[in-house]
């Protein structure tokens, strides 16, 4: 419980959640409601935690884009981007990076601008009602292929809006080889933009390896099959490539069998940098704070560890270095004056 407590409090960033994955069931539910008769998505929040029961990964691609369909006005997206924020605030969230994915709202009648635009107020007015600075992450959908990875990259380096920092790569692995993008992440490199593909989620070491040849990753979302090779290993940890592990969602997606068999151990053993995030909070039943509790029940941390954990996701994200120097600063400060144990 004293641990509980401490992480509740503690000052976090996060660096690997889907905006539409991150809304409540409050949220989904409203925008259901403005749309009841058009969407399998039940218009109460209690049914949207039940809706959320994911038989595999296909199952929850599918739910996940039934849920993107509810976003169809400017103003269906501004509430959810504010939701989210006002959600992640409550939880000591002080920065995250946002995954979103352009393609899906594009195809379904924004015109990019426009999409900028209300991305860009929607994050503007979070900060100022909660504090919480947002930045984006734009992601390729992989499933739909190479026009969506133009579509995206062009949205990126066109409009570029202000909190965009990097180009990732989601949706399904298999079949979807990570070399089929590598024009698109080298144009985004190039333009300064970072590279943070999704690999080996639910597939194996050689995803991994291919991301960080081909995409050159700086950052790996999931990447926890990566335990599967040795070799691999010993490069994240030689090069620093942080892996962006999200303990429960691998679980309810069937990407490992159980949280007692995950291999965050066994990656923070072999010395592979890794933050911990939610991915999808909502619809996997669970919050940043949780997966701070899971992640210091298998790493057998104290408060101390707890705050490293904490450290380690400023450290890797994008946020600028006096941004970075402030929120590692509030993150001492916390632990000095909270922890039950004398710091070391």
């Amino acid at each position: 419980m004293e641990l509980s407590r401490f992480i509740a409090g503690l000052p976090k960033a996060e660096l690997h959640v889907h905006h539409v994955g991150a809304a409540s069931p409050r949220i989904v539910a409203e925008l259901a409601a403005r749309h009841e008769g058009f969407t399998p998505v039940p218009a109460d929040p209690a049914l949207v935690e039940k809706f959320y029961d994911f038989r595999d990964f296909p199952h929850f691609l599918q739910v996940y884009l039934q849920v993107v369909d509810l976003v169809r006005t400017p103003d269906d997206l501004w509430t959810l981007i504010h939701g989210v924020g006002g959600d992640m605030a409550a939880q000591q969230v002080r920065y995250a990076e946002l995954t979103i994915t352009p393609h899906l709202h594009l195809v379904r009648g924004f015109a990019p601008k426009a999409f900028c635009e209300v991305i860009e107020d929607a994050r503007h007015r979070v900060e100022a009602d909660y504090g919480t600075v947002l930045r984006w992450c734009f992601d390729i959908p992989g499933d739909f292929g190479v026009p969506a990875a133009d579509q995206t990259l062009s949205l990126a380096l066109d409009e570029r809006p202000d909190g965009l920092v990097s180009l990732g790569l989601g949706g399904g692995e298999h079949g979807v080889p990570r070399s089929l993008f590598a024009p698109h992440f080298a144009a985004a490199r190039a333009s300064g933009l970072h590279s943070v593909p999704h690999a080996g989620e639910v597939t194996g070491a050689q995803c991994v390896w291919d991301a960080v040849r081909e995409l050159g990753a700086e950052r790996i979302a999931h990447g926890i099959h990566s335990v599967e090779d040795p070799a691999l290993l010993e490069h994240l940890a030689e090069h620093e490539i942080t892996l962006e592990v999200c303990p429960t969602s691998n679980v309810r997606t069937r990407a490992v069998p159980s949280l007692a068999e995950h291999p965050l151990p066994a990656l923070v053993s072999a010395g592979v940098p890794i933050t911990v995030n939610t991915d999808d909070p909502p619809m996997f039943g669970t919050d940043l704070n949780q997966e701070y509790a899971v992640a210091a029940e298998l790493l057998s941390l104290d408060e101390q560890g707890v705050a490293d954990l904490a450290r380690a996701a400023v450290k890797a994200s994008f946020l600028g270095a006096e941004g970075k120097s402030a929120l590692l600063a509030a993150i001492d400060a916390y632990a000095a004056q909270n922890s039950s144990a004398p710091l070391t």
